[in-house]
């Protein structure tokens, strides 16, 4: 049993030290004043 609880707590331990960050994440401020093509609202086609 505590060889088990070893092996999980150390694989635990490796993928938080191993995390990928995956950037910044905007705010919804940021969000609303990025121009954004695909979410055009002028439906006059």
């Amino acid at each position: 049993m505590p060889a088990s609880k070893r092996r999980r707590e150390s694989t635990w331990k490796s993928r938080k030290q191993n995390q990928q960050p995956h950037g910044k994440i905007p705010s919804l401020h940021e969000l609303a004043n990025e121009p954004n093509p695909e979410s055009n609202t002028d439906n006059t086609q």
